[in-house]
């Protein structure tokens, strides 16, 4: 029998497996035994894909639209993503050809840092945030610099802190509006003060805006990219259909650029990597873009129902301080030691392991950064029933009601 090959170092040795990941699959495999679980550690959006985008689906399959398609995306849906980014996202002059369909939003993030940066570059990005922007920035050979944001402030992202990371090596500032994982949003103030700072220190904006549609009174989503102005074409935007169509099994989403230098770049880096989005999904998507919207409205009121339920649920805890969520569909929550103390636990991620082994999912804050240990997200994605029965087994795990 063969040696094992030694193989050298490589970078993806950095990368972590992902703890939100892992929490999943012990539920999954305990909800495969039988078990009932509750399902607060994913944002996949319980609603159905609406009935004229399976129906486009199906249509496209029946006529045999199941071949190679342009690697960039199918014509008529880039020509119909143009016209929603002009109309309903306010950014002037988006052509098709700015358009390049990917394999979700996280690949449109992957093509982005990997098109945008080289080794060593650094990206500003807000600490907490969603595990997987730091992973890419890595693999594109790029550092991620954390700027923290606190309960104090709201989670807001501070331009005065931003400014204080620049450093000779900055080559873009990451903004994510509505915000994984405290669902807080950035008013237009301080977009508008973000692109000041990228135009004075001649930086790119990778703007995130995957929950575009996830929003709660009075909360108004700003595209960075039209408040921009002469500094646009250094925008880079991303954006996806699992969050506002319940499509993340679908995995369609799609980046915006007018740069000419990464315009060549992503459709290289496309082909060596997916050479085309799904074409069923990519007529999916058509329809669902150029379609009834009136799912939008009823998903947003549906979502409201489930984050009062869950802040409810947690308020009043000694030792645990909920953040009412703007946008997206995640509860923040940080941590204090009389907590642990109570329970056992010798913080919020064995707090979090101790969850998922009584069927209750959660990501621990340190899977989204470097400063947030003492906190825990609850995704209420899953259905209202389960966010309502399963908020109710929340309570009662962290008072010490139900021992854990």
């Amino acid at each position: 029998m063969p040696a094992i090959e030694a193989l050298s170092a490589n970078k993806l040795d950095a990368i972590s497996f992902g703890k939100i990941v892992q929490i999943r699959e012990k539920l999954l495999k305990a909800q495969a035994g039988g078990a009932k679980v509750v399902r607060f550690e994913s944002g996949d959006p319980s609603f159905s894909v609406p009935p004229h985008v399976l129906d486009a689906i199906a249509a496209a399959g029946a006529a045999g639209k199941t071949h190679y398609v342009p690697n960039d995306g199918i014509p008529e849906l880039r020509r119909a993503l143009a016209e929603k980014l002009r109309t309903k996202n306010g950014i002037a002059d988006v052509e098709p050809t700015d358009v390049y369909l990917t394999n979700g939003a996280m690949h449109a993030l992957y093509v982005t840092f990997g098109t945008l940066l080289s080794e060593g570059d650094e990206v500003i990005i807000p600490d907490p945030m969603w595990t997987e922007v730091a992973e890419n920035i890595r693999l594109a050979g790029g550092v991620p610099a954390r700027v923290v944001v606190d309960a104090e402030h709201g989670y807001a992202y501070d331009p005065d802190a931003i400014a204080a990371a620049i450093t000779p090596q900055t080559r873009a500032i990451f903004v994510n509006s509505p915000h994984n994982p405290t669902g807080a949003v950035a008013p237009r103030e301080t977009l508008e003060a973000i692109v000041d700072l990228a135009r004075e220190h001649d930086l790119w904006i990778v703007s995130d805006e995957a929950y575009e549609d996830v929003l709660y009174e009075p909360y108004v989503h700003h595209s960075i990219a039209s408040l921009a102005g002469d500094w646009a074409p250094r925008v880079i935007s991303v954006f996806s259909f699992s969050k506002s169509h319940a499509m993340p099994g679908l995995r369609t989403g799609y980046l915006v650029t007018k740069s000419p230098v990464l315009q060549e770049r992503i459709q290289k880096l496309l082909r060596c990597t997916i050479n085309g989005v799904n074409s069923l999904a990519q007529w999916g998507a058509l329809a669902a873009v150029t379609g009834p919207q009136d799912h939008l409205p009823a998903m947003r009121a549906e979502y409201a129902v489930r984050r009062t339920l869950i802040v409810d649920a947690l308020s009043g805890i000694p030792g645990v301080r909920p953040f009412q969520p703007h946008g997206a569909f995640y509860l923040w929550a940080e941590l204090d030691a009389p907590l642990y103390r109570k329970l056992g636990v010798s913080g919020a991620d064995a707090l979090s392991e101790r969850l998922a082994d009584a069927g209750i999912g959660s990501a621990p804050g340190d899977a989204f950064g470097e400063h947030c240990a003492d906190a825990i997200r609850f995704a209420f994605s899953c259905s209202t029933e389960m966010v309502r029965n399963g908020a109710a087994q929340l309570r009662a795990a962290l008072t010490g009601e139900t021992r854990i």
